[in-house]
């Protein structure tokens, strides 16, 4: 088992799956620049470790994280043009690191997850959520907009609803969001931890080179037409033919017939 802790972010590995801990509890994991620079770190020591099947990240204390924290918008509100658009940009390579690492990366959503904090476990590739968690996008009740999670979330839920979310600024419950299809799924209380070990492990069995192909390609098609997603699709099929995972399935599979 590997542990690293720098106070922020705390990280552990054991059994393939990299832990990912936001430890700011007493400030509700509120994000600011060391944990959103040490999230950026453990991702990428994660995706580099080849015993790492899964990604898992969680909030210490009773949230997932409550977005950004006071000294955050003191800095908004007193920085220029520029030293604002180079603050949201770290924001948007975190959300674009989640997507571009090899492997699966779930949120585990205990409490409240708002503003960035919703941001940051939609961002992720799977969402489970205790039954008491809410999400939501308060940005708007400060005269400020949710920007950058808007194109996480418009790729979520239909128009309309997206519309709503941003619009009002409301918390909905954990059920409302799953069936809204914004998380995967709302499990009890007692039973979230559970239930995230199991999915977790599930990616410990099945092929990583088809699950990394797999995750790159449906991202990579957001946006494309038809024609375009069908040739990108046509190159990724004929790498994994060649994978030593799909040689070995296929020779399996065989002898099993």
């Amino acid at each position: 088992m590997t542990n690293e802790n720098n106070h922020a972010v705390l990280f552990a590995v054991q059994g393939g799956v990299a832990r990912i801990t936001l430890n700011r509890p007493e400030k509700r994991n509120a994000l600011n620049d060391a944990m959103i620079g040490g999230l950026k770190n453990l991702l990428r020591r994660g995706d580099q470790d080849e015993s790492v099947r899964v990604i898992v990240i969680a909030g210490a204390g009773s949230d997932f994280c409550s977005g950004a924290d006071l000294a955050a918008l003191q800095k908004i509100s007193t920085a220029s043009v520029s030293q604002n658009l180079e603050d949201a940009r770290t924001v948007m390579e975190l959300f674009m690191l989640i997507r571009e690492v090899r492997v699966p990366v779930i949120a585990a959503v205990h409490g409240r997850a708002l503003a960035g904090g919703c941001g940051l476990a939609l961002a992720c590739d799977i969402v489970l959520a205790a039954s008491s968690a809410s999400f939501g996008f308060p940005e708007v009740k400060i005269g400020f907009v949710p920007a950058m999670v808007m194109a996480i979330l418009r790729r979520n839920v239909p128009e309309k609803k997206a519309f709503e979310l941003i619009t009002l600024g409301d918390e909905i419950g954990a059920k409302q969001a799953e069936a809204l299809g914004l998380i995967n799924h709302a499990f009890d209380d007692n039973e979230l931890e559970t239930e995230v070990e199991k999915v977790a492990h599930r990616f410990g069995k099945i092929s990583s080179s088809a699950i990394g192909l797999s995750k790159s390609l449906l991202y990579q098609i957001d946006g494309l037409a038809l024609e375009g997603a069908l040739s990108a699709g046509a190159d990724v099929n004929a790498i994994a033919r060649m994978s030593e995972d799909c040689q070995r399935g296929i020779e399996r599979f065989l002898k099993r017939r």
